[in-house]
């Protein structure tokens, strides 16, 4: 669905099937009692407020019906307030899409010089809806009557012309126009204290910058819509602010946070009987159901869009079910039922705008492609991808088919050189996010494009680029916060030398990508790089997710020889176990879901070496035996990482808060771990915070930076849907949450630390980007400067965490590698023979290194 149709003042809501029984009822009591009530001034001002707070709070079927009765009943006592009604009654119809009906009525609206803004405020009215049935000479006529009349004298409806002005360009496309109109009116509703017009210009541009792909600030002026419908209790307007933010979600990239706002919405909209509006909440959910795959579901919202929007009449809304149900049956092979929907949609297009939308297009497109009409499929692909008007996201599709049409013609060459061109759009459009809440989940909008451009490069032997390329995906956004790389417009891989990556950090690489359909290992040493052919994701994932419900189910997996942690290693580790060099640490460079599987837990056939007894007790062990591993973000990451600094070894501990609440209360071996922590330094190198002083600005104001370790004991909370909320839990210092101090501030706040260590719950973090991973507590660290950061990838235990982290810090005294310090503190509780033999208590905490 084209963006157009998710604006806020261009909106239309339900025809009258929606409330026409409730209506009928409501209109016929209210006309039994007509003759008994008062038709003074008086109360036809009370009756006119009730209305007019109905429209403002978004419940415009029920305004409309109010006004209606209000003409009727004041027309004869109070003529001038039956005006006012007449007025209300056409600007809920607008808002409703009845925009015939809008005019019809304003016909009977008697023009007065005494009643200037009345004036004004129904050529307002009539500029939207004349515009709105292709009227453009109308319109504009009644626009500039109107703005005559602005000049002469402040009028409050002035800035209902400002923002139909805004409108009107929106409708005809010249977006520059519209932005700058919806400024101004912003600037005179501010002015004059008009907090929903301000709202209403706000939601709108945050739609015209949805269509020049500005999503950041497009997400800034729908949260400022939201904020301000919500304090109005304006649910119409917060609900439309929702939808918008739903779509800057979706555009960047972050499908799980889009398909939030969009049920909202339209849980929001149906509330209000505004139909429109649901239905296209309804069609936006349906793009995140059919990208997850959920083709049934997204059918389904697809088909219940269109019954709505012919229950309303809404050609446009037609259109555009009509087009995302095209698309679907390109997707499901049905080339017939698609061929069906675009011979409905093209002469309604055609009527509407003129011409075919860059969607329609492509689903011509993509039809032509399945049918082998080759040359008809390219060059469709080529105007959609040359359409500077077309969203980036329907430009990509457009590149990738291209890119996909080439190689399946043989011309590899070609197939190449639009894959670097597609991934060249996609860094100009990745180029111009700023906020690291916008950027992260982005690259999922060039996943399916990386993938196949690798396949191809690994299919012509050119195993070098390939892994390149690959990792040209990974750890963007942290690597560009660190100032290794730079922000680009063009898809350039940087030249590794992988080899040497490894011989820097004496360990072999092991590089994953998780495709469609091929996966790949990259097993890298000092001498040589390996490819390894691994099954396609959807092989592999189900069984990271059965493998992490065990283990986090406290199942001992070695006793049971669970299926699932043998075939992993089988799959993932096993076709390198050759390449793998004894004694030297293993760096995993994961990829997706695997970012959420603790490699240290895969099941390895044979005896284990690392057991106590000189005989061993099981003919499979946990890979922590053979192996010290590492996770790592990207062989960029790598080979840009300077060595640490020679900062005196000195410790900022922070832990043992005063609960905030009851959801996170004192722990009394949060002292204790504070205690065994603090022995392994000596005193004055420590600078301990516990209790009040354990707070979010204690540590802000340390200057951490000039620790090299730094280590917390306390709870934590990561948030999915925003991972930079993710947040250590200690004593209030100030305010409400001041007892949170969250991944965005610690990222601010650089740091030189061998090591960050997050003794809490979740510390890696739920939530992983492709190409970036894990995003939580452990990720802000390294994005601070930290050179190592410890974190749990679920819950952690009261109980064994203090003797894990006492072990740890021994090791480190000891001079021992963080990472090997690590790995012998758990194999101690691997091998106690006591309940911490179990993977939950040793394994979820993992280490992330940038060396």
């Amino acid at each position: 669905m084209p963006l157009a149709t998710v604006k806020a003042s261009l909106r239309s809501s339900p025809g009258r099937f929606h409330v026409i029984a409730m209506a009928c009822v409501w209109v016929l009591l209210l006309l039994l009692l007509f003759r008994l009530e008062d038709n003074s001034p008086d109360s036809a001002q009370t009756a006119y407020e009730h209305a007019s707070t109905l429209f403002q709070h978004g419940d415009v079927a029920k305004s409309q019906l109010e006004a209606e009765l209000g003409v009727r009943r004041f027309s004869a006592g109070a003529p001038a307030w039956s005006s006012k009604f007449l007025l209300l009654e056409a600007e809920s119809m607008l808002f409703r899409g009845m925009d015939a009906d809008a005019l019809h009525l304003l016909d009977h609206y008697p023009d007065s010089p005494e009643n200037a803004n009345g004036t004004i405020e129904k050529l307002a009215i009539e500029g939207i809806a004349l515009t709105r049935q292709a009227q453009f000479a109308l319109g504009d006529q009644r626009l500039i009557q109107a703005e005559v009349l602005c000049q002469t004298a402040y009028y409050p409806a002035c800035g209902d012309v400002l923002r139909a002005r805004g409108i009107v360009a929106a409708k005809r496309e010249d977006l520059p126009a519209a932005q700058r109109f919806f400024i101004q009116t912003i600037a005179f509703a501010r002015a004059h204290g008009d907090s929903l017009l301000e709202g209403s210009a706000a939601s709108n541009l945050g739609f015209v910058a949805l269509q020049v792909s500005h999503f950041d600030e497009a997400i800034d002026w729908s949260e400022i819509a939201f904020r301000q419908g919500t304090q109005l209790g304006a649910e119409d307007l917060v609900q439309v602010a929702s939808g918008n933010l739903g779509w800057a979600y979706y555009q960047l990239g972050d499908g799980e946070r889009a398909l939030a706002q969009f049920l909202e919405a339209e849980r929001s909209a149906a509330r209000i009987g505004n139909v429109r509006n649901e239905l296209q909440w309804i069609s936006t959910a349906g793009y995140v159901y059919r990208d997850t795959g959920d083709l049934t579901r997204a059918a389904q919202s697809y088909r219940q869009a269109l019954y709505l929007a012919r229950q309303i009449g809404s050609k446009e809304d037609i259109v555009n079910a009509l087009e995302d149900l095209a698309q679907l049956s390109v997707l499901t092979g049905d080339d017939q039922q698609a061929s069906a929907y675009v011979d409905q949609v093209i002469p309604l297009e055609r009527s509407n705008r003129n011409r075919l939308s860059p969607t329609l297009l492509l689903t011509q497109g993509k039809l032509a492609a399945a049918r082998h009409q080759d040359q008809q499929a390219g060059s469709i692909f080529r105007q959609v991808q040359n359409d500077p008007s077309a969203p980036t996201t329907t430009r990509l599709d457009a590149g990738y088919e291209l890119a996909a049409l080439f190689e399946s013609q043989g011309n590899i060459r070609s197939a190449e050189q639009m894959y670097k061109s597609t991934l060249t759009t996609f860094e100009s459009a990745r180029a111009q996010i700023k906020k690291e809440d916008s950027v992260l989940p982005f690259v999922a909008n060039a996943t399916r494009i990386y993938d196949d451009y690798i396949r191809l490069l690994v299919k012509e032997g050119r195993i070098d680029e390939a892994l390149a390329a690959a990792d040209q995906s990974r750890a963007r956004t942290l690597a560009q916060g660190l100032g290794f790389t730079a922000a680009g417009s063009a898809f350039r891989p940087t030249a590794l030398n992988p080899r040497q990556i490894a011989q820097k950090a004496n360990a072999t690489l092991l590089f994953y990508w998780l495709g469609e359909k091929q996966s790949y290992l990259w097993a890298i040493t000092p001498a040589k790089i390996t490819l390894f052919p691994l099954p396609a994701q959807k092989e592999i994932v189900p069984r990271i997710q059965r493998y992490s419900k065990a283990l986090l189910d406290m199942q001992d997996t070695m006793e049971v020889a669970d299926d699932d942690g043998q075939a992993l290693y089988r799959l993932l580790v096993a076709p390198a176990s050759t390449l793998i060099r004894p004694n030297a640490p293993i760096m995993i460079l994961a990829d997706g879901p695997l970012s959420q599987l603790n490699f240290e837990t895969l099941l390895v056939p044979g005896s284990s070496p690392g057991t106590a007894s000189s005989q061993p007790t099981h003919s499979t062990h946990y890979w922590i035996d053979d192996a010290t591993l590492v996770s790592a973000p990207s062989l960029a990451t790598l080979a840009a990482a300077s060595p640490g600094s020679d900062t005196a070894r000195n410790l900022l501990l922070l832990g043992n808060p005063v609960s905030p609440s009851d959801d996170f209360p004192s722990l009394p071996l949060f002292g204790f771990e504070m205690t065994q922590i603090e022995r392994h330094f000596s005193p004055r190198n420590v600078s301990a915070f516990t209790g009040q002083q354990a707070n979010p600005a204690t540590y802000l104001s340390s200057d951490p930076a000039k620790y090299s370790y730094i280590h917390f004991v306390s709870h934590a909370v990561a948030s999915r849907i925003k991972p930079l909320d993710s947040a250590i839990i200690l004593s209030n210092s100030a305010g409400e949450d001041s007892f949170k101090l969250y991944a965005r501030d610690i990222m601010r706040h650089p740091i030189k630390a061998q090591l960050v260590t997050i003794s809490a719950c979740y510390g890696s973090g739920t939530r992983s980007y492709s190409g970036e991973g894990l995003v939580g507590l452990s990720w802000a660290f390294l994005r601070a400067g930290a050179h190592n950061t410890i974190g749990a990838l679920w819950e952690v235990s009261d109980d064994s965490t203090p003797r894990l982290m006492d072990s740890l810090y021994q090791g480190l005294e000891e001079g021992q590698s963080p990472a090997a310090a690590l790995r012998r503190a758990k194999l101690t509780l691997l091998h106690s023979n006591t309940k911490f033999r179990n993977p939950f208590y040793w394994a979820p905490f993992q280490i992330y290194t940038r060396l």
